[in-house]
């Protein structure tokens, strides 16, 4: 996406939002499908000090893990830019989701149906910390195995938090999520400012 000028009105909106998920569910290549910057990721080789610690087994693949963050930013519209900040996916690391979702209007829960259990730890940090946040289903091999229904049955969370499928490595789908977030967060904010004290 090229870089618009701002609004008439010249006020720019920016945002910040979290990526997170379990163990290489697809974090980083979201934020690098959809950023138009260069991604700045902290992408480390996997070496054998993991071995045990992380499981490799569902995604056989993968040589590299992120060990601090990702960052992209991405203009939504003349007005709105979103910074995003994509979480280590290791338990090891969780140290740091304090700080990466400081200031942030909510957060993408990637999830591989393959490995649903892995983002329970998300779903129950953000929940903890009432930071509004939507469960993304990503497709592996472009194909969609169960229904969103089914997934947000199997989490166990509330019929209100949107849960959509998509592709992270497709620029169009993932932006898409990150539309649903800021959508889903406007929403639940009108709906506070008029409810009843």
């Amino acid at each position: 996406m090229s870089h618009r000028p701002p609004a008439p009105s010249g006020r720019v909106t920016s945002a910040k939002i979290v990526i997170a998920g379990g163990f290489g569910v697809g974090k980083t290549t979201l934020v690098g499908s959809v950023s138009e910057i260069t991604p700045l990721t902290t992408e480390a080789i996997m070496t054998s000090a993991g071995v045990g610690v992380d499981d490799t087994r569902q995604v056989p693949g993968k040589t590299t893990t992120t060990v601090a963050m990702d960052f992209g930013r991405i203009s939504i519209d003349r007005d709105l830019i979103l910074y995003l900040f994509g979480t280590p996916g290791q338990t090891r690391f969780w140290f740091m989701w304090d700080e990466l979702v400081r200031g942030a209007i909510g957060a993408v829960v990637l999830v591989d149906t393959r490995r649903l259990a892995d983002c329970f730890a998300a779903i129950d940090f953000f929940e903890h910390r009432r930071l509004p946040y939507l469960v993304a289903i990503n497709c592996f091999d472009g194909m969609q195995y169960h229904d969103p229904q089914d997934v947000r049955d199997a989490l166990a969370i509330s019929s209100d938090i949107p849960v959509v499928a998509c592709d992270a490595r497709n620029r169009e789908s993932t932006k898409h999520v990150l539309i649903s977030l800021v959508e889903y967060v406007l929403t639940m904010r009108r709906s506070r400012a008029v409810a009843p004290a």
